[in-house]
């Protein structure tokens, strides 16, 4: 996971949306918008237009899923921010009946102000948000869009983790702070610390033997990062993302597989199946309602 930009937060009171993108420009053809320069794209639910926001001057267009803002510099390809768009929806919307599935966790979001940012080279993140706003990163050359349509093999598609992380860090963990609360004590870092094979409030050199979740990032402390990561690594395990990449990870997860998880941490299982959070039980591949 790369930096998270956290800042002062306040809270706004404000409605849930329904609608997919909110863009008022519905033209969702291939062609250059004359005024701004700005190719709409072709996806049947996005439109990809001109970004003014202000504390994003390097980024030049954007999409909005449900209200979230997804910035991009130049450099990033249309198809992948689409992607992305389209994989946020489907983490929101996992049913993809037009609604979001977890009204509590799209209103933390938005009243966090949440975003993501994408970015062709790291020199794009030297950006300062407005006061009040809950951010991600992912990179243009780690965004995969055929990973999952192509039998969860090659490459790796990083939208499948960082889409993920804003909405866990800005929707789940406001939305209910005693199970997602990124924290001692609540239910997330209670499994979290099982899974380590014990409290660490440092990274244990080595992890104990018995632990199943070992990320080894002397930079990811243990409240508003660790959490975040496992979450990560259980959630798409049981959504089947890591079937096929034990070799890769198994420094940092061990349990690549729903099967390990439920049998293994049976913590964060009950907690990710608990009908209360109405968690996705499918695997986003880009192609939301399409």
């Amino acid at each position: 996971m790369r930096r998270i930009y956290i800042v002062l937060m306040f809270i706004t009171a404000i409605a849930t949306f329904s609608c997919i993108s909110c863009s008022t420009d519905d033209n969702n053809s291939t062609t250059t918008n004359p005024t701004t320069g700005i190719n709409p794209g072709n996806d049947p639910n996005f439109t990809i237009v001109a970004n003014t926001d202000d504390g994003f001057t390097n980024f030049n267009r954007k999409v909005m899923v449900f209200g979230i803002d997804i910035y991009a510099v130049a450099g990033v390809e249309d198809a992948k921010l689409l992607h992305a768009a389209n994989v946020m929806a489907q983490y929101l919307d996992n049913d993809e009946d037009g609604v979001v599935d977890n009204s509590l966790v799209i209103d933390k979001m938005l009243e966090n102000k949440a975003f993501l940012v994408m970015w062709a080279s790291e020199s794009d993140l030297n950006i300062d948000p407005p006061a009040g706003r809950i951010g991600q990163d992912l990179g243009n050359d780690e965004t995969h869009p055929s990973f999952v349509s192509g039998g969860r093999t090659g490459q790796f598609d990083a939208a499948l983790e960082e889409v993920l992380h804003i909405i866990n860090n800005a929707g789940h963990s406001y939305a209910y702070p005693n199970a997602f609360g990124q924290n001692v004590g609540s239910d997330l870092a209670n499994a979290m610390d099982i899974a380590r094979g014990g409290q660490f409030m440092t990274i244990p050199n080595p992890y104990p033997a018995n632990a199943w979740y070992t990320y080894d990032d002397t930079t990811c402390d243990y409240a508003s990062c660790q959490t975040i990561e496992y979450l990560y690594w259980a959630l798409t395990s049981m959504l089947g993302a890591q079937e096929n990449r034990l070799n890769e990870i198994d420094n940092e997860w061990r349990l690549n597989t729903s099967a390990l998880v439920q049998n293994t941490d049976t913590a964060i299982y009950n907690l990710l199946t608990n009908p209360t959070y109405k968690m996705p039980t499918v695997l986003p591949d880009g192609t939301y309602k399409h």
